[in-house]
Order: structure tokens, then sequence, then C-alpha cells
């Protein structure tokens, strides 16, 4: 397929070029300059706008949101505005959870009060200057939001001394494919952007390097800028890793860039998946996640310490030893669907166990050493297909809870992950179900996130492993209708 571009422009999928915005052209406050609501009001005055777009995730990290008419934006700015509550109550195919307290038919799935985040200001480079604001529910409602939830462990960090830092790295597959020919396919013989394995391609981002600009400058312009974007193993699959921030905007910009990506995908009529694994014959997607702590008071990195194995501080022990402990209770957290666990089995470049190892790519947890700056670790175990706000909560949860129980890990892994049996208190759900069970039975997790969304998050994982045993899938079909 040829992708259309001249130096800047995006392509609609009817071929025809759409010129990026250029900033330079709009005088006064840029989008990533906004910080208050005065500020908000201001650049929206600056650009004559007569509508601004809002936007919020809900559970499994859709995108849903609306066009709001300049009076009714700025109004909502000081006051707020209500959304309808539904978003916490169905399905990513919009189907009702049967199952769930917080909202449902018994409560009319009334409005819930939403507040704008003016710092969270961003320009939709194909829409003509236009602006996009994220949202977060309030009241009751914030209490299952998934950017709440976030919100809340990271203000637990603060409260222990540290700053937490985020870094989210994602692979996704691009096909030749618009939503309609996918579906007319049932899924099924899908043509992939590129072909065969061919992983850190020079040919291949050189012979489709307009694509890879467009997905630069994308995250330039949108405040998602990435370190890195190269072809990964398996047909028309790239790999992006977004810059490291501070831990709610590190899950803000990763959600945007999953939502932004799949949009820029289908202005060039292609289609691009996070699902965390499409195919038997490929390995599944990752979302890595990069962590760490800086001291508040210092500003020293919480994790370093040079006297120590591997630079290895006491908190990051700590930490390290409760993302390993807590792994399979928050594990409905970071594999939030069925398809998760195709990912979750050996030879895959997944993890298979509650492990950790000293720059090991089979093991769940990576400990990178480093200097003062880079000192990290990995939670490898993280996809695609996960919520970025609740999986960067259930990742720096557990380490937090790890530092407060002062808990120690055990002994690294060397060599091969995969090929050792994980003890029974450090083995992983096998299914979307179990994941969902322990995380109803985790004190930890209802310590962290409350009571209210665990139950409510469980439940909703319930329904989504329910849905899918209802469905009778194609293996079945062809294994027992002629046979059995």
């Amino acid at each position: 397929m040829t992708i259309l571009l001249a130096i800047n422009p995006l392509v609609d999928n009817n071929n025809s070029e759409v010129p990026m915005t250029d900033p330079s052209l709009n005088a006064g406050l840029e989008p990533r300059e906004v910080r208050t609501a005065a500020d908000a009001r201001r650049i929206i005055e600056e650009r004559a706008l007569t509508h601004v777009k809002v936007g919020l995730f809900d559970n499994d990290g859709v995108m849903r949101g609306k066009y709001m008419s300049r009076d009714k934006f700025l109004s909502s700015l000081e006051h707020g505005f209500s959304f309808c509550d539904v978003v916490l109550g169905w399905d990513v195919k919009d189907q009702l959870y049967d199952n769930a307290s917080f909202t449902g038919w018994h409560t009319g799935y009334p409005d819930a009060p939403v507040r704008i985040l003016p710092a969270s200001c961003r320009e939709i480079p194909f829409e003509d200057g236009m602006l996009l604001f994220l949202a977060e529910f309030e009241r009751q409602a914030q209490d299952v939001c998934p950017r709440g939830t976030l919100r809340r462990v990271v203000e637990r960090c603060r409260e222990a001394g540290f700053e937490p830092l985020g870094a989210l790295e994602y692979e996704f597959f691009l096909f030749d494919e618009t939503p309609d020919s996918a579906r007319e396919k049932g899924f099924r013989n899908l043509k992939p952007f590129t072909p065969d394995w061919f992983g850190y391609s020079v040919i291949r981002n050189s012979v489709h390097a307009e694509l890879h600009r467009q997905i630069l400058e994308l995250g330039e312009r949108m405040d998602f800028p990435l370190e890195g974007l190269h072809t990964e193993t398996g047909p028309g699959v790239l790999e992006a890793a977004i810059a490291v921030d501070g831990a709610e905007a590190a899950a803000d910009k990763a959600a945007l860039f999953k939502t932004f990506l799949k949009v820029l995908a289908q202005r060039n009529g292609l289609m691009a998946t996070f699902m965390a694994r499409w195919s038997g014959d490929y390995p599944g997607q990752s979302g890595h996640i990069h962590l760490s702590l800086r001291e508040r008071d210092s500003g020293k990195s919480a994790f370093h310490d040079p006297e120590q194995p591997r630079n290895m501080s006491a908190v990051q022990r700590h930490f390290l030893a409760g993302q390993q402990r807590l792994m399979p209770e928050f594990l409905a957290m970071l594999a939030p669907t069925v398809n998760s666990y195709r990912r979750l089995v050996p030879g895959f470049w997944a993890p298979t166990g509650a492990t950790w190892g000293v720059e090991n790519r089979t093991a769940a947890l990576r400990v990178i050493p480093g200097s003062d700056k880079s000192q990290r670790q990995e939670y490898r175990l993280g996809a695609a297909d996960a919520n970025p706000y609740l999986a960067l909560a259930a990742a720096l949860g557990s380490g937090l809870y790890g530092i407060l129980q002062g808990w120690e890990p055990g002994e690294p892994v060397e060599g091969n992950a995969y090929a050792l049996e994980s003890p029974q208190e450090l083995a992983l759900p096998r299914t979307l179900w179990e994941a969902a069970q322990r995380l109803k039975d985790s004190a930890a997790a209802r310590e962290l996130f409350g009571n209210g969304f665990v139950e409510h998050f469980a439940a909703s994982r319930e329904w989504e492993e329910r849905e899918y045993r209802r469905h009778v899938s194609d293996w079945e079909l062809d294994r027992y209708f002629e046979i059995i």
C-alpha cells in the first residue's frame, strides 16, 4: 500500500491530504503551556474555537468523549459537568454489566460529576487547531474511575516521600485493512502492513519512512514523545517507547498514544491492534512498564545506591519484592482480557511466573542497574491490551506496598526463566476468571485501591469471562462439529 504524504500532512480515508496545523501560525499560548482554568479559557479565546473536544477513559482504557460548545466548556472549567456513568458500567462492545453494584439498571444509569483537567490540553493536529482536554470522574464515581485509582496510588507514594516516574512501551501490529474490510473477512486472513519477520529493520523503516515520521510527529505534537520506534519480530509489528514522565502524566501519554495511533492508522487506510495476541503463529504484544522512584526531599533516586550490589538500594529491593509477591493478586489489572492469557505462554517473550532477574528479558521483572538517573526496573508482564492507568496503578502500588511492609525479594533468576517452575505462591492465574478472584481476595488490593474499585473491576472481569464462555469459537467447530 502507498502512504500519501508530503512534508507534514496526514491522510484521511479518502486519500486526500489534510495538513497538520503549524503551531507557529497560532499566536499566543501553546497547548502544553496550559496549566490552569484561566490558561484554558485564554487559549480557547485566542483560537476563537466554537467547540472543544473532551475525553475520559473507561474500565478497559477506551477513550470516551464528545465535542462541547465553547460556552459549555468554559462553564465546566469552573463547575465541572456531568457524564453518564454507563461508561463505567459497560464493556468494550457497549454491553451492560449485569453484576456491578456501582451502576446498572438498578440505579438508572445517572449522570456522574466530572472535572476537566486543564493541564491535559493538547492540540489535535488533523483537526485544524482543535483542542482536546482530558477529564476524570469525581465524588463516588472516582472510587471506580481508572485515572482516579492511579491518582490515589500516586498520592500515597508522595505521602511516603517518593515521586514516582514511569514510561510505557508498546508493541502493536499494523494491517493493510480498514474496520469494514476486517469485519467482512471475519478478522481472518488479514493482510499485515509488511510481510515476514524483520525486527529492527532499517529497510522497513526507510521504505515506510513517511508513516514512521507521522507517528513520531504525532507524538511530539500531542505530547507523548517517543524515545524510540522500530519494527519488531513479526509481520507488520512496531514497537514504540514513550518518554518518561511523572506516573499520572505517563499514563495519560500512554492512553493517548494508543488512542491516536489507531486514529492515525485509520486515517492512512490501515488498522492498528493492541490485542495481547492476535494470532497463534506470532508472539504477543507487550506493554512494558518502566518505573523508578525519586526522593521528594532531595530529588535523588530512591533506587540507586552505588554501595550495594547491582546499585540496588533497600528501597528498590522492597519495591521489587512487593511487585513480585503481589503480581498474582493484581494480575487482572495487568492482563484484563480473555485474550491476555493467550500471551502468557512459554517461549513467546512473555513471563509465565512472578520471577525477577538482572537485565534478564525472560523474567517478569527486569532490574536495570544504572546511574542515579537511569536505575529502574521494568515490569515485563504488562501487555499492550491493559488499561495504562490500571496497569501503572498495579505496578506502582504493589511496589509501594512492598516498601511499606519492608519485604525482601527472593533470589534472581539467571538464564531462562521460562524453564523454571514458579513456587506455588508466585504462580500466576491461568485465566481471567481466576485472576478476578485473586483480586477480590487481595487485602493489599483493597487497602491500596479501595473496596469500591476492587469489587467493581473484579465484577467487570468476571463479566468479560462469562461473555467469552457464551460464544462458540472457530477452534471448537473445527475440532468437534463432525468428529466428536
